[in-house]
């Protein structure tokens, strides 16, 4: 059997769930705060912030699934910014799927 990782260990305890949940949106408002000040300050934060927060909330993951199904084209942005594997497959699907329309 495969050992488990440090950090999939800590994340299976629920103080640590709920602390990188608040972690996340600590994040996600300082990106708000300083977005206007010059800087990727919000590019980096904001997309950090909101991977630990869809990590560690079910309520979370069910708000952004609504999202991304109201608004397609904003969901494919934030899933390339937070380079999401699904993001990536779902993407080499659709230019496959060109290709054998060709």
């Amino acid at each position: 059997m495969a050992k488990r990782g440090l950090y999939q260990r800590l994340r299976s305890n629920a103080q640590v769930r709920s602390a990188l949940f608040c972690l996340g949106g600590l994040l996600m408002i300082v990106a708000v705060l300083i977005g206007p000040l010059p800087g990727p300050g919000f590019i980096i934060l904001f997309p950090v912030g909101l991977m630990l927060v869809l990590q560690n909330s079910a309520w979370a993951k069910r708000r952004y699934v609504r999202f991304k199904r109201r608004h397609p084209r904003y969901g494919a942005w934030t899933d390339r910014v937070m380079r999401r594997v699904s993001a990536a497959r779902r993407r080499a699907r659709v230019a496959l799927e060109a290709l054998d329309a060709d």
